[in-house]
């Protein structure tokens, strides 16, 4: 599978460095990426993260945006100018930069959560919550979209 899926929690080490869950590292090296491209999230406290497939999501996106127009420019300034390349060592290790963990109020650990085509790296308190409102929001949209389907015996189609 070409994609980063599930979460799962990790400690710090004394050296600041955290292991990156074994399946995330074999997506990343599915696909050539010899580091790790990290990102503050733009509306999360959380750190973004992958490696070509993230890369080619966000040159798509900026490729949507006239050359040197305003929305270009903002958009490179906010994906690329906060960028970091991190290298996974030899044990799938990462130092995360100060930087980084002050924009996501990372301690001594940290959640890895699967996004698909990237994933997020999160303080795992912060990640609790936010897994549990957007649960909530996706049981009450799951609701209304099977109230607007209809149910069988309604005369409603499916």
């Amino acid at each position: 599978m070409d994609r980063f899926v599930a979460n799962c929690t990790s400690r710090l080490d004394a050296k600041g460095r955290v292991s990156i869950p074994a399946a995330f590292r074999a997506v990343l090296s599915r696909g050539g990426f010899e580091g790790l491209y990290c990102y503050p999230s733009l509306d999360q406290p959380a750190i973004d993260a992958g490696g070509q497939a993230l890369l080619a999501d966000i040159e798509q996106l900026i490729a949507r945006y006239a050359p040197y127009s305003e929305q270009r420019e903002e958009l490179l300034v906010a994906l690329y100018g906060r960028s970091e390349t991190l290298k996974i060592d030899g044990e799938g290790r990462i130092v995360l930069t100060d930087l980084l963990k002050s924009h996501a109020g990372i301690g001594d650990s940290v959640s890895f959560v699967g996004l698909g085509n990237r994933f997020q790296i999160w303080e795992p308190e912060q990640f609790r919550a936010h897994l549990e409102k957007a649960t909530i929001a996706v049981r009450a949209l799951t609701k209304r979209l099977g109230s607007e389907r209809g149910t069988p015996g309604d005369g409603a189609r499916e």
